[in-house]
Formats: structure tokens, sequence, C-alpha cells
């Protein structure tokens, strides 16, 4: 049994500048943090006593008996990309709502791909589960997503993250003065919306015209540096909100699914109360709003958005981590021998007569579906 944790994230600023259609290009940056809120993963081989092969246990319960049958587009990918052959059992949870702008999709696939690597019997460095995240994602899956949040996910941590033109991603901690992190972290609260949204769709409402949008990247990408040389200094840290503020009104400009309503009127009337400043986490569209209060306005704001969900939470510097290691008995004998044979279908005796079902409705059983790994490689 392999069970990982992987942190979600929060992003301050640069988001936008790390979609390859712009990176490559023009370069990018964003500075996030992980915080301790996680997406557990555990994974063991599936003993062969079961009328299935695999089974996948997440906002639905997949039993399955080929991996081309497996529904979670992720877990299907990455059982075929290795080419798992032996029966796999993969249960998430998770501290946070998916589809909510935490990075909880690439955080997924970080936790897993690390999950199954160990479950093969290797351990990945961080960079390398990073690459590997990417590949799957943008890749295999094909998805718009960008690249921040793979590299947030497997290295954990307050960081600058670089998105070179040559494709390079350079991943480097902000280094401050002793309680300047801490100083940050208690003004800031983060709420959630309860609107969920899929952070591919909400992109590629935008992610196709960045080209035209190159004066808000830029402005965004510099940001960046400007929020890293306030933290460096000794001016008050309100300057960091103000900045936020900023950033959001740019972010917004980017496209008309970014906002709605619903947030604009809740950002609204957090700012009303106390906030300094704020936005969205994510893609945009709704999720958890990330907002930065002083203190002494805290209560004031929480007050002011009575129905929405308010999640405490700390910075942490960890990054993706098997938490749990136990070798289990292994099963790969009884299930070469079972491998080829046909089994008789599992069946339930009648409650009145205690007779089962007809031999006529055996199956036979191919252990290994044809085409698992079609179309994903």
């Amino acid at each position: 049994m392999i069970i990982s944790r992987t942190p979600f994230r929060l992003s301050f600023f640069g988001g936008g500048t790390d979609y390859p259609e712009w990176y490559r290009t023009h370069g990018g940056a964003v500075l996030s943090t992980t915080i301790d809120k996680y997406c557990y993963l555990s994974c063991r081989y599936l003993p062969p006593f079961f009328d299935y092969r695999y089974r996948v246990v997440w906002s639905k319960v997949e039993n399955r008996r080929s991996i081309a049958e497996i529904e979670h587009p992720v877990v299907r990918c990455l059982l075929a990309h290795h080419g798992f052959t032996r029966g796999v059992e993969v249960h998430h949870v998770g501290d946070l709502p998916a589809r909510s702008g935490m990075g909880s999709s690439s955080t997924f696939t970080v936790g897993l791909l690390h999950a199954l690597h160990a479950l093969q019997g290797r351990m990945v460095g961080k960079q390398a589960l990073m690459q590997e995240a990417l590949h799957v994602e943008q890749e295999l899956l094909r998805e718009t997503v960008g690249s921040q949040d793979q590299a947030a996910a497997a290295h954990g941590g307050f960081n600058k993250i670089t998105f070179a033109t040559t494709g390079e991603i350079l991943v480097s901690p902000v280094v401050l003065r002793p309680g300047r992190v801490e100083e940050l972290d208690s003004h800031l609260m983060l709420f959630y919306t309860g609107i969920v949204r899929t952070a591919s769709t909400v992109a590629a409402t935008y992610v196709t015209d960045l080209g035209r949008k190159r004066r808000q990247l830029r402005v965004m990408r510099d940001m960046v540096d400007e929020a890293i040389e306030l933290l460096a200094s000794v001016r008050p840290i309100d300057g960091f909100g103000t900045l936020l503020d900023e950033a959001w009104s740019m972010k917004r400009s980017l496209g008309a699914g970014i906002s709605n309503d619903d947030v604009d009127d809740a950002y609204a009337r957090a700012k009303a109360a106390g906030a300094l400043g704020g936005k969205i986490t994510g893609a945009g569209g709704g999720g958890f709003l990330l907002l930065f209060v002083p203190p002494d306005r805290q209560a004031a704001v929480a007050d002011a958005l009575p129905e929405l969900v308010q999640v405490p939470f700390r910075f942490e510097s960890s990054g993706s981590q098997i938490i749990f290691y136990d070798r289990e008995e292994d099963f790969a004998e009884a299930e070469a021998a079972r491998e080829g044979r046909t089994i008789r279908a599992f069946r339930e005796a009648s409650p009145a007569t205690g007779q089962v079902a007809s031999d006529e409705w055996a199956i036979p059983r191919p252990l290994v579906g044809a085409g698992a790994r079609e179309g994903l490689e």
C-alpha cells in the first residue's frame, strides 16, 4: 500500500504567463505558495479475488475489468502510460473540493504519478515529477492548462517559478527576513464561493488569444518581481494587498469568463469591509476567493461574507510526499496462475431458494483489456 500526499497551491501574481503558448515566445513567471491542504491518493496492487481488475474510488466508484473502461481520464492515462498489467486499486480523498481553482487537477496528477512510481519500486525527484505531470496533462491528455500548478504541487513552498522561452522551468524559493512570510500569511483569508468550474474550460476562453493581450500579461509578469521586492523590503506589507487588487483588475480584462456577478459582488463587499485586495484563485470563474485583509479587519470581512465558507490555512513547504509505504502480501504468483483462465462469473444466490444462476451466465474474462493504451501515447 502506497499513500501520497500532495499540497494544493495559491497563486498570487503572474497567472496567464505560465501557458506554453505565451512563455515559449515571451517568457513568464508566477509567485505562488502551497498550503496545508492536501490531496491524498492511496494505491495498491489489487488481490486477484474479485470479478474486476481495477478499482478507482473518487467522486464515483469504478470497478473495471480493463484499463480502457476506466472513466477517470488521468487514472486511465497513467495506468496505461506506465504499462500496468496487474490489477490496481486507487482511492482519492482531498481536503478541498475539485474544480475550485486551487490547482486540484494537477495536484491529483502529481500525487498519482508519485504513488504509481512508488508502487512500481521507484522514487522520483521533484523536478522529474513536475516534468512528467506536464507531459501527461499537456501532451497525452491535451488539456488547456498552464505549467505552474504541476511545479508548485511537486516542489511545494513559497516560490518564484520562472518559465523560459526554451521551455525550462525554474523553481526558486523566495527568501525573506525572519517573520515576513508569517506576516504575509496572517493577512490572507480564503473563502469558498461554492461555484465549481473546469479550469481548462475557463482558460480556453482566453488562452487562444494571448497574443492580443501582450500588454496585460507583461504587466502581470512584472508584478511578480514587484511583489517580491516589496516583501524583501522594510515597507509596510499592506502594499502587497494593493498590488493584488491591481493584478485582479488586470486579470479580469483577459476574458469574460474570469469573473461573474456573484464573484464581483463578494469582492466588493469584502473591500468595503476592509480587504485591501484579492483575487479568484486559478483560471477564474469561481472556486476560492483569496483576500488580503489586515488582521484587525478580518472579523468584519468574515461578517460581510456570511454565505461563503472560510478556509483557515497556513503555508507549507514539503511538496508531494510518499507518507505511507507498506509491503503487502505479493499476489503476483496467484495472479499469474489465474491469467488466461476462464473464471466462472460471480453470482448471487437466491434468498428464497438458495439456488444460484445457471452457468450459462458465466463470462470468459480476459484480465487485461485489449487496446488499453490506444490513443494515450
